[in-house]
């Protein structure tokens, strides 16, 4: 057809994996088209993804005001400042959110823009030949080829049989970054991420939060050690977590959902005035392949790559939630890199071993590598090393005693294979780790390099030291 624009690389999707490749190939002098569905609040154009729209960037912007309303119950007293009748304004809470949220989906139209990168607003489907065929929201349609596609649809809240989202009482995280009020009572299924999360926002400004967890350990992902410090913070925060709690039933009643699950106990009945589904998320692959494409997917509906990120379809690649691996921003940002260098010839390249996780409570949880579980499944032998931040003064002197740092490294050639820290700012330091294992690095590597004093990273250079028993401020 004359009327098909062609192009070098077409994106679907504009979320953190889809606008990185974008952004990457048109630095790379290829003319790049990018496809994006969503909408804003206003009803507009909003690029950015789950993350930037309904995900990573509002929850921590409604994270750190409710730190702060908590702080000023909790902790303001032990520095000696007083206050009457502290109050929360949810509406202006969620308003601020809105505000940064709608700042970065404009900057990211403005890189859009400034690469040259031609937007197209509207549902992308890949159609055989590399053709994409985008019904915009205007209702008419386009049709696009492109030499290469790129395939980043990201993922969809995982939604149960008997729990259907309403918007109003049974919601996903959407819903509940958009609470009018603080609701008496939250009941979350789902101990993860986003149910740890948002569970704690809610938590913080009052409401009674309980949180069914199906499975019997508490963030079985986790480093054993690191998830037991933290279930016992948040326990004193006053979120209910129950473990091996199997949700089979919600019903709305009266304007409050009924909920029923099963633990060891037997059955157990109980009442909230919302309900947060937190199960997990889902490939976001419906619609998005016409027919006789050849690309795959698998079970689970994410579309089969290789460990290129190849759909083994000539020209097509994937990246980031819809493909195997974590469904975390940034390991969707490496990846959206990669494929574009690697469609312009260069050597693009994903560590998978060395992706950092982060849960954004308080305190906050984060790890790079292997569980100490996973070191003794595997056979490796491995040397431990821990340090407590209550003996670190600069946490201490910030009222952030909690938590710890521990390294572990091979026993016999003391390379890092892993790093698990629990506490204030962790998100940033686990990155010490990171870089360590990146580079091959070793637990005594850790231990000679200087840190600063005082700092919360003195508990990373401490812990390295304790793999050795060399710690200076804890007995080994």
């Amino acid at each position: 057809m004359s009327d098909t624009q062609q192009f070098d690389v077409i994106v679907i999707g504009a979320g953190p994996a889809g606008y990185h490749a974008a952004i990457r190939a048109a630095q790379l002098g290829m003319k790049t088209a990018c496809i994006d569905a969503a909408l804003g609040k206003d009803g507009k154009p909003a690029l950015g993804g789950t993350c930037l729209r309904v995900g990573c960037i509002p929850s921590k912007a409604l994270l750190d005001s409710s730190r702060q309303f908590w702080n000023m119950g909790h902790i303001f007293g032990d520095h000696g400042i007083s206050f009457d009748n502290a109050k929360i304004d949810v509406s202006a809470m969620v308003g601020r959110k809105d505000k940064i949220v709608k700042q970065f989906t404009g900057g990211i139209a403005q890189l859009f823009k400034a690469n040259k990168i031609t937007a197209f607003y509207g549902f992308g489907t890949l159609h055989a030949g590399n053709v994409v065929k985008v019904k915009q929201h205007d209702g008419s349609e386009v049709e696009l080829k492109g030499t290469n596609v790129i395939l980043a649809a990201g993922s969809d809240s995982i939604e149960l049989p008997f729990a259907k989202f309403d918007g109003q009482h049974i919601v996903d995280n959407v819903g509940a970054l958009d609470f009018t009020e603080v609701p008496k009572r939250l009941g979350v299924i789902g101990a993860g991420v986003i149910g740890l999360e948002l569970g704690s926002v809610w938590n913080r400004l009052g409401a009674k939060v309980t949180i069914l967890e199906a499975m019997p350990d508490f963030l079985a992902a986790a480093d054993g050690e690191a998830a037991k410090v933290a279930a016992r913070e948040f326990k004193k925060q006053g979120l209910d977590i129950q473990l091996g709690a199997k949700v089979s039933k919600a019903e709305v009643k009266n304007g409050e959902v009924h909920l029923t699950y099963t633990d060891a106990k037997g059955e157990q009945n109980i009442v909230v005035d919302k309900l947060l589904v937190a199960v997990g998320r889902k490939a976001a692959s419906k619609g998005l392949l016409a027919d006789g494409t050849g690309v795959q997917l698998d079970e689970r509906g994410r579309i089969v790559v290789d460990e290129h990120c190849h759909t083994g379809v000539d020209g097509v690649w994937a990246v980031g939630d819809c493909v195997r691996g974590p469904m975390l921003a940034h390991k969707g940002f490496e990846e959206g890199i990669a494929v574009a260098e690697l469609i312009a010839g260069l050597p693009g390249h994903v560590n998978f071993d060395t992706i950092p996780w982060v849960i954004y409570t308080e305190p906050e949880i984060a790890w790079v590598g292997k569980t100490e579980e996973q070191l003794k499944a595997e056979g490796i032998p491995y040397k431990a090393g821990s340090f407590p931040f209550a003996a670190v003064g600069r946490a201490v002197a910030m009222a952030e005693p909690a938590g710890f740092v521990k390294v572990l490294a091979h026993a016999e050639t003391d390379r890092v294979l892993g790093m698990h820290l629990v506490g204030a700012n962790v998100s940033e330091l686990v990155h010490e780790g990171v870089l360590t294992m990146e580079f091959s690095g070793s637990a005594d590597d850790l231990a000679r390099i200087c840190h600063a004093h005082p700092s919360l990273s003195e508990a990373v250079h401490d812990a390295a030291m304790a793999v050795h028993k060399r710690a200076i401020h804890k007995a080994n």
